[in-house]
C-alpha cells in the first residue's frame, strides 16, 4: 500500500515517521497528538488483558460465543480497535478502510505487531484491504478470499452542532473521510454480503440506519449495536 503524498491530505496534516512509526500529525491544538496505531501497548494491550473477553459488547454483537467464533469483516475498520478486540478473542478479522492515510497507518501497526512473539498469532488473524466498502464491498472481500459470515460496520455519525464537544482524534476523521453520507448504501451491501449477520455501531440515542429494521439491539453505557441476522452463528 502506497503511503498518501502530502498533497493528498487536508492541509495541515502529514505523514511522517516518528520512533519507527508511521503517524498522522498536524496541529495538537486542534487535532490532539500525533496519531498511530499500536496494538501492542497501551489501550489496545490493556483492553485485551482486561477487556472482558468475549463479555464485551462487540464480541457479542459479532456472534463470538462458547464454541462459535465467526469470520468479520470490518468495513469500516478506522484504527483498527475493534477488529483486534474480535482477533483477540479468536476471530478472522478482514478490515476494510476508506481513508488512504488510516489504512497506511494501520498497515504500519500490523507489521509492526507482527513483529512482536506475544501478539503475532493474533495479528496473523487480521486481514487489510483499502477501499470504499459502500462502493466495493463485495470486490474487496473477494479480493482478500475472504468469508463473510459476520460485517461489523461503524459508519461516522452525523456533524453535531456543538463540534467543539467532539474529540480531537473524531476531528482528524472527519477532516480526512468528509462527511459519511454513504451508511445505508453500506448496510444494503452488507446484507446482501453477509451470511449470517451484520452488525452495525451506534451512539445510544442516534436512530438507526435508514433501511430495515434491525431484529435486535445491544445496549450499552454510550453506543449500541444494531442486528440484523440472518442466520444462527451456532455450530
Amino acid at each position: 500500500m502506497n503511503v498518501p503524498h502530502a498533497a493528498e491530505l487536508p492541509e495541515g496534516l502529514t505523514l511522517v515517521r516518528q520512533d519507527g512509526r508511521l503517524v498522522l500529525a498536524g496541529d495538537e491544538k486542534r487535532y490532539g497528538k500525533p496519531l498511530s496505531v499500536d496494538f501492542a501497548e497501551g489501550k489496545a494491550a490493556h483492553r485485551r488483558q482486561f477487556g472482558g473477553g468475549r463479555g464485551q459488547l462487540v464480541a457479542k454483537a459479532c456472534g463470538l460465543a462458547k464454541g462459535v467464533t465467526p469470520s468479520v469483516v470490518d468495513a469500516t475498520a478506522g484504527l483498527g480497535r475493534d477488529a483486534f478486540v474480535l482477533a483477540s478473542l479468536g476471530a478472522r478479522v478482514l478490515l476494510i478502510e476508506r481513508v488512504e492515510a488510516i489504512a497506511a497507518l494501520l498497515e504500519d501497526g500490523l507489521a509492526r505487531a507482527a513483529r512482536e512473539s506475544e501478539i503475532a498469532e493474533i495479528i496473523a488473524r487480521m486481514t487489510l484491504r483499502q477501499g470504499d466498502s459502500a462502493k466495493r464491498l463485495g470486490a474487496l472481500i473477494e479480493d482478500a478470499a475472504f468469508s463473510p459470515e459476520v460485517i461489523h460496520l461503524d459508519p461516522m455519525f452525523p456533524h453535531r452542532e456543538k463540534s467543539a464537544l467532539v474529540k480531537k482524534e473524531m476531528r482528524l476523521f472527519r477532516e480526512l473521510a468528509g462527511s459519511d453520507d454513504d451508511a445505508p448504501r453500506l448496510l444494503e451491501a452488507a446484507l446482501d454480503i453477509a451470511t449470517h449477520r451484520v452488525v452495525v455501531k451506534r451512539p445510544r440515542k442516534a436512530p438507526p440506519v435508514a433501511g430495515p429494521a434491525p431484529q435486535h439491539v445491544l445496549e450499552g453505557k454510550t453506543s449500541r449495536y444494531d442486528l440484523y441476522v440472518k442466520k444462527s452463528l451456532h455450530r
